[in-house]
């Protein structure tokens, strides 16, 4: 067994779309990055590659790739999948915290959930998303940002003879 930790953070601005977990949620600021900038998932993705020694989510999915651009993570969570599937491991569980100001995820989370167990064929019970605030303090806290934070434990695939 493995485990790993990922972090990312992307600053809100206006003219994008709002994507957490594969989700998108209805807000007037989006985050602003190459892909959809999913902060739950980069998160989550680093966690996974970090786990299995596989670098990080720059090092396959590089922002200055063309056919990255506003592509969604879920396609690159799929990806990120496969990868640590050729390296002989799978997931066990992933725990995540999204940190933001606004909006409010409560509601959002069980659609987090279920689009990330989907897409890596785990159970839903295998993944954790929480959300908390900053109480006003820091780049989250003021509104202007949104993180996330994710551990994760994996594991090797036992080989079929």
């Amino acid at each position: 067994m493995r485990v790993g930790f990922g972090y990312d953070v992307h600053r809100l601005v206006e003219g994008r779309r709002l994507v957490l977990g594969g989700v998108e949620i209805e807000y007037p600021l989006g985050l602003l990055g190459h892909s959809d900038a999913d902060v739950l998932l980069h998160a989550i993705m680093d966690a996974l590659l970090g786990a299995a020694a596989l670098g990080d989510i720059g090092r396959h999915f590089p922002p200055e790739e063309p056919r990255y651009k506003d592509i969604s993570s879920l396609i690159l969570l799929e990806h990120t999948k496969g990868l640590l599937r050729e390296a002989g491991y799978r997931v066990v569980n992933i725990d995540a915290t999204v940190v933001c100001e606004k909006p409010r995820l409560k509601d959002h989370i069980p659609y987090m959930t279920e689009k990330i167990a989907h897409t890596l064929g785990t159970p839903k019970s295998s993944i954790s998303i929480k959300a908390t605030t900053e109480e006003g303090l820091g780049t989250t806290g003021s509104g202007r940002a949104i993180a996330a934070y994710a551990v994760c434990l994996i594991e090797e695939v036992p080989v079929e003879v």
